[in-house]
């Protein structure tokens, strides 16, 4: 695969997993400076990486999230909150997977975890919610 494809293959399963509000609003924002990181991003994280077939895109996101937990990056956990239902994972997956980061992380940790999920499950739950 030459770097067009692998780029290609990225932005199609970043939109998959991330959802295309997320991915176009990234695109929005790109410019000089953040461009060349975009690229990366695409081609290696998504291109490379998530496009393999050694893991499914569920085992990912569990990994995904659990590491996102251990190096605190919260705004990296909640987007990846959203994108694991994408994957198939569902609130009892994600609980699992913050219940093992509380022994391997650290409770204080999953603790913030389990705050920032249940505020990405009642966004998600407002935006299903018709309009009044």
């Amino acid at each position: 695969m030459d770097e067009r494809e692998r780029f290609e293959a990225g932005m199609r399963v970043r939109r998959e997993v991330l959802g295309d509000a997320h991915v176009n609003r990234s695109l929005a924002r790109l410019n000089p400076f953040t461009e060349e990181f975009q690229d990366l991003i695409a081609r290696y994280a998504w291109g490379e990486i998530w496009t393999r077939p050694g893991l499914d895109r569920r085992t990912r996101s569990m990994i995904t999230l659990a590491m996102m937990v251990a190096l605190n990056r919260p705004e990296e956990f909640r987007l990846h909150v959203r994108a694991a239902f994408n994957n198939g994972l569902g609130r009892e997956d994600i609980k699992e997977v913050l219940l093992q980061t509380a022994i391997y992380c650290g409770v204080p940790a999953a603790n913030t975890a389990f705050h920032m999920a249940e505020e990405v499950f009642a966004a998600m739950e407002r935006e299903r919610e018709p309009a009044a």
